[in-house]
């Protein structure tokens, strides 16, 4: 039998619109699970808000998070740590910039510690999960450590600008990319970090060519992993630019869509 890597987004792909993994899928993935295939968790978010899920599937391999910046295996410390941050100027030099831009708040996240440069409940509420250490005050001088993930909070307005900036002023120190809507804010990782870069390290260490990676996802955080996988698989509710690069189009993720696609593709 040919071992296949199964790489999950978890928003808008694992789980459904109330945040959980349907009964039928979840039976599927412990299936594939028991044929001795190999399921990996690949997120944006971090660990301590996706450890619930991982959890909750059973797994013993390692997880993706903050997409592609922080790799590493909960259930093996020997593992080790695979950490790509930013570097730390970046974040003070967004700093600076914040009155020109109309940037009205940044956070960045230390693994699981969180700065936030102002007081801001609403961004509070999206970090929260977790439990995280929270600390509130001037990034210059509250962050001593390069991050691994930045948020930048703005208005609809200022978005473009800000993103044109960044691509002009820092195209090969970082990434970004615009969350969906309704959220106004820019993330911000390493450049050359991301999902794929972060599976395929996990791939390399358990000898899993290409061709025998199944990614699914459905949004631009995607897009490199959907790309690279040996078999890329956009969901029914992915936005368009990722089922163009997509090599299939699943049910979406209200409609079992991982699961009818590995019951179907793996024979389970």
């Amino acid at each position: 039998m040919k071992r296949y890597l199964i790489a999950l987004d978890l928003d808008g792909t694992l789980l459904k619109e109330d945040k959980t993994i349907s009964p039928f899928t979840k039976d599927i993935i412990h299936r594939a699970i028991d044929a001795g295939h190999l399921v990996v968790i690949a997120t944006g978010r971090p660990y301590r808000a996706s450890r619930m899920y991982y959890e909750e599937l059973g797994l013993t391999t390692p997880i993706v998070n903050f997409n592609g910046a922080f790799v590493h295996h909960p259930r093996q410390p020997s593992w080790g740590v695979r950490h790509s941050p930013l570097p730390l100027s970046v974040v003070k030099d967004i700093v600076e910039l914040g009155e020109t831009y109309q940037i009205k708040n940044i956070l960045a996240e230390v693994m699981d510690d969180v700065y936030f440069h102002e007081h801001d409940d609403v961004l509070l509420d999206i970090v929260r999960l977790g439990n995280p250490t929270v600390k509130i005050g001037d990034l210059r001088r509250s962050l001593g450590k390069d991050p691994t993930s930045v948020l930048v909070y703005t208005d609809d307005d200022h978005i473009e600008r800000i993103q044109s900036h960044l691509a002009n002023v820092y195209a090969n120190v970082v990434h970004h990319r615009r969350w969906s809507e309704p959220w106004h804010v820019i993330e911000i990782i390493r450049h050359g970090v991301h999902k794929a870069a972060g599976l395929k390290q996990v791939a390399d260490y358990f000898g899993i060519p290409r061709e025998r990676v199944i990614a699914f996802g459905d949004e631009d955080n995607d897009l490199e992993m959907i790309d690279w996988a040996g078999l890329g698989v956009a969901m029914g509710n992915a936005i368009d630019p990722l089922k163009a690069v997509a090599d299939d189009v699943a049910a979406s993720n209200e409609e079992d869509g991982i699961g009818r696609y590995l019951r179907d593709v793996l024979r389970l």
